[in-house]
C-alpha cells in the first residue's frame, strides 16, 4: 500500500533538515507536509516536488498525526489533503532515502500510514486529488469522505508489479469499485482517468484543474454544515462496508523474495525476473 515511487533527492541541505524531530504542534514532523489554517478549515499539503511527492516513512505518519491533530482542535472542523504540481501522493519512497527521519515507524512497518486515520476520523476528511495518486494515495483518496478530483489526475495500484500482495487494495478496491474492476487495475497495473474514476465510483467528483481548490473548500465546508455525532455515526456504519485486510500476509510478502526483486527492478529500471523472457520491456513496470 505504500511502495510505489523512488525519490532522488539531495534534499537535506535543499529543505533544511538539519535536525529531524518528531511531530508537534502543527509542526508534522518533516518539511515535505505542512499544515496550514483557514479559519476553523485545515489543510494537509504534500509537498515534496524535488522526489515527485515520493512518501517517506516521516511523510505518511505526517498524514497519519495531521488527521489526528484535527480531530483533537476544538478550534478545527475538518481537513483537505492535497499534493503539489502535477502529484498528490503517488507512493513510498523506493530509494530508502530518508532525510527526514526523526526515528519514527519505518516505510514498511504499516504503523505509520494514514489509512485507519483518514477511515475512521470523525471530522471530516476531504481529498483533493490534483494529479497522479497511486500506492497509499490512491487509498488516501478512497478512505476520504470525498474525493473530489481534477480532469488531469490519474490513479493506480501497481503492487503486484512490484511484488507487493497488497491485501488492503484487495479489500478495499473490490469494496469501492466492484470485483472486476478492482482486479483489472490490480492484475494489469494501467492508469485510470479521472473521468473513468468518476464512472467507476473510484472518486465522486471530478472538477476543471484550475477549480479543484475551490470545489474542495465547498465539499468540505458542506460536510461540516452536518451535525457532528449523527454524521460520525453514519460514516462509522459506512466504513464497515471496506471490511478488514490480512495483515499478517502482506507483511509477510513485504519482506519476500518478490519484494526484494521488485524493488531491485523498479530501481534498475527493468522488468523484473518473473516476467516472461519474451514479455519483457525497457525500462519499469
Amino acid at each position: 500500500m505504500n511502495n510505489s515511487v523512488v525519490g532522488t533527492d539531495d534534499e537535506a541541505g535543499a529543505a533544511g533538515v538539519a535536525a529531524p524531530r518528531p511531530p508537534e504542534g502543527d509542526w508534522l514532523g518533516t518539511p515535505y507536509v505542512r499544515l496550514e489554517r483557514e479559519g476553523s478549515i485545515a489543510r494537509c499539503v504534500v509537498d515534496r516536488p524535488s522526489a515527485r511527492n515520493a512518501m517517506t516513512g516521516a511523510m505518511y505518519f505526517a498524514v497519519r498525526y495531521a488527521v489526528e491533530h484535527v480531530n483533537r482542535d476544538p478550534s478545527l472542523a475538518g481537513l483537505i489533503l492535497t499534493g503539489v504540481q502535477d502529484v498528490f501522493v503517488p507512493g513510498g519512497d523506493l530509494s530508502q532515502s530518508a532525510p527526514d527521519d526523526w526515528g519514527g515507524p519505518g516505510l514498511l512497518g504499516l504503523d505509520n500510514v494514514p489509512f485507519d486515520a483518514i477511515r475512521y476520523s470523525r471530522k471530516p476528511v476531504v481529498s483533493a486529488v490534483n494529479g497522479i495518486a497511486q500506492g497509499g494515495g490512491l487509498l488516501m483518496a478512497i478512505f476520504s469522505d470525498v474525493a473530489v478530483a481534477s480532469d488531469r489526475a490519474t490513479f493506480r495500484a501497481p503492487e503486484v508489479y512490484r511484488g507487493i500482495a497488497d491485501t488492503g487494495y484487495a479489500t478495499y478496491l473490490p469494496a469501492q469499485i466492484g470485483p472486476a474492476r478492482a482486479k483489472d487495475m490490480l492484475f494489469t497495473g494501467r492508469v485510470v482517468t479521472a473521468a473513468e474514476a468518476l464512472a467507476w465510483g473510484l472518486v465522486s467528483r471530478v472538477v476543471p484543474h484550475d477549480k479543484l481548490p475551490e470545489a474542495a473548500l465547498d465539499v468540505l465546508r458542506s460536510c461540516c454544515a452536518g451535525a457532528p455525532d449523527a454524521r460520525a455515526e453514519v460514516k462509522r456504519m459506512i466504513s464497515t462496508s471496506y471490511g478488514h485486510y490480512d495483515r499478517m500476509t502482506m507483511e509477510r510478502s513485504l519482506y519476500g523474495s518478490e519484494a526484494l526483486e521488485g524493488w531491485q527492478a523498479f530501481s534498475q529500471r527493468r522488468s523484473p525476473d518473473w516476467v516472461p523472457p519474451d514479455m519483457r520491456k525497457q525500462g519499469r513496470l
